[in-house]
């Protein structure tokens, strides 16, 4: 079973009102790594979603969703604390801004002893907020070298939010760290123009690479993705042509396509020989029909099979 840890929230979507003093709202179920989650498993991969869930009625309709797209729950630790929200504003090219309400919320308050045995996972998915929001973050770097050390793929996707954390230096402290754990590593375009400004692609994927993980992927919107490896190796894919409807989601997509494509091609025992052109291809392929959709609708297996075909 593949699992993936750490936020869980509402993303918010404020509405038109035709009153000065009211503001419509939309939420749904969101979250960098409950996204993965959900991803995984409409490709038909057994998932588990780790986390500190609220027992208000947000966390339980959470907990609620996530069972109803197939996503195994029992790693839910149940928490008092409120659930966390996310209020987005889409852009006119539909790119998500977001302002986080998480201090003192559940999702970031997960210890050890909240935890699974971390043996039992063949994979691992973290990333986001949680990863540098204590005391969650902290709990999940153990349990992601716990699981490395049993066995498990560790994919690890910073995901920046500088509404929450705006340091860089945070940020970049958590990649060296996590990095040193991860077999892979998938970021953005973005977050690295955060993390190390001024510094190209290249550059910092090969930093990423020093410290220890097997590839690092880029993504970068309509120019497509990259995938570096530790042995020199690199590979473009070029973004499909689509019409974007938002973005949200679109990166979450793309790291469980990445799982479930690694996975097709052995796991963890395989990497030295993973065909990562074929990879990235097939994971910007499925990110790119969540980009046809709104707020986030990540695909199955047969939506990006019938939207673009054999993708080998």
């Amino acid at each position: 079973m593949f699992l993936c840890c750490g936020d869980a929230l509402y993303d918010v979507f404020p509405g038109d009102s035709a009153s000065t003093g009211q503001v419509t709202l939309n939420a749904t179920v969101g979250g960098s790594p409950l996204n993965v989650a959900i991803g995984l498993a409409r490709m038909g991969n057994p998932t588990g979603y780790l986390t500190a869930n609220s027992s208000d009625p947000l966390g339980q309709k959470l907990a609620g969703h996530l069972a109803a797209n197939g996503v195994e729950t029992k790693f839910l630790a149940n928490s008092d604390l409120n659930t966390s929200l996310a209020m987005i504003a889409l852009n006119e090219n539909g790119h998500p801004a977001y302002s986080f309400y998480i201090d003192g919320c559940a999702d970031v308050s997960l210890t050890q002893e909240q935890c699974p045995d971390p043996s039992l996972f063949t994979a691992i998915s973290l990333g986001s907020y949680s990863t540098v929001v204590e005391p969650g973050a902290s709990t999940l770097e153990w349990f992601a070298s716990e699981a490395r050390n049993a066995g498990a793929l560790i994919a690890y996707d910073p995901n920046v939010r500088p509404s929450i954390q705006p340091d860089p230096a945070v940020w970049q402290a958590k990649v060296d760290r996590l990095g040193k754990i991860a077999h892979v590593m998938k970021m953005s375009d973005e977050d690295i123009e955060f993390l190390s400004p001024g510094s190209s692609i290249e550059d910092y994927a090969k930093a990423c690479l020093a410290l220890g993980p097997r590839w690092v992927f880029v993504t970068q919107g309509g120019d497509g993705a990259h995938a570096f490896g530790a042995n020199g190796e690199y590979f473009h894919s070029p973004a499909p042509k689509i019409t974007v409807q938002d973005t949200v989601g679109a990166g979450d997509t793309f790291q469980a396509g990445l799982i479930h494509e690694i996975f097709q091609q052995g796991g963890p025992d395989n990497l030295d020989n993973l065909d990562a052109a074929k990879l990235i291809k097939f994971a910007a392929h499925a990110a790119a029909v969540t980009c046809e959709r709104n707020g986030g609708d990540l695909p199955m297996l047969a939506d990006i099979s019938a939207r673009f075909g054999d993708l080998s």
